[in-house]
């Protein structure tokens, strides 16, 4: 009898959590949505689709299991060795992740457990390119067309946010070299797409570039996510 109970209240409690992840993470184009650790979003529709306004801060995979926290060198590219997905906050600075989010290494980003909120995924290679068919022909920087909010170092003179996007420029972990880098000069974010055994791609915004820069990265560095709606 009890064992019968332990059943059917567990299999309440599934229902009840995915119900609630439906509830949370589905949005309307600029509506906010939460994620399982109840970090909200803002959402904003670019070429057609539904993006996150707000770089991805999750710790947690979607059924629940957390994403490790790593700080040093060695553990990140131990971790990186055996395939699992690890995050940080840029130089291991805690303030930074109010701002700009986690960086995950693509071994994160690629877990079957789900690093995405219910209802949304990671982007592709093929929603960086076209979000950057979207941005081209501007002679404004796409970076800061995309970003809404934070000063880059190098300011232009007369950029409207035109595209609302909010790229923050976040910069990226280095693990090859053990270093942070391009704070304020560069947003990086990693894509679903693999694109060999090592790297898989990723989309650059740069401060001087007028386009999105597409291309392979490796797969130990660590990124920002940004997720689209399914």
């Amino acid at each position: 009898m009890r064992q019968k109970q332990n059943t059917m209240y567990g299999l309440l409690l599934l229902v009840m959590t995915v119900i609630t992840s439906l509830f949370y993470a589905r949005a309307e184009a600029g509506e906010r949505f939460f994620d399982i650790d109840h970090n909200g979003y803002n959402t904003v529709t670019k070429g057609g689709k539904v993006w996150m306004k707000d770089n991805l801060n999750v710790s947690k995979y979607r059924n629940g299991d957390p994403v490790r926290q790593v700080e040093s060198s060695a553990e990140w590219l131990a971790a990186a060795a055996k395939g699992e997905g690890v995050w940080c906050y840029y130089n291991n600075d805690s303030a930074k992740g109010k701002t700009y989010g986690r960086l995950y290494n693509w071994y994160a980003v690629n877990d079957p457990r789900g690093l995405a909120p219910q209802g949304w995924h990671i982007a592709t290679e093929a929603e960086w390119r076209g979000l950057s068919r979207y941005l081209a022909g501007d002679p404004v920087p796409a970076a800061r067309k995309a970003n809404a909010t934070a000063a880059w170092r190098y300011p232009y003179a007369s950029v409207d946010d035109v595209m609302d996007f909010n790229a923050l420029q976040g910069g990226l972990r280095v693990a090859e070299d053990d270093i942070f880098n391009s704070l304020g000069e560069d947003a990086w974010f990693w894509s679903i797409s693999e694109g060999s055994k090592t790297h898989a791609w990723a989309a650059q915004f740069n401060f001087d570039s007028s386009f999105i820069n597409v291309s392979v990265h490796d797969k130990r560095d660590g990124l920002a996510v940004r997720c689209v709606q399914d």
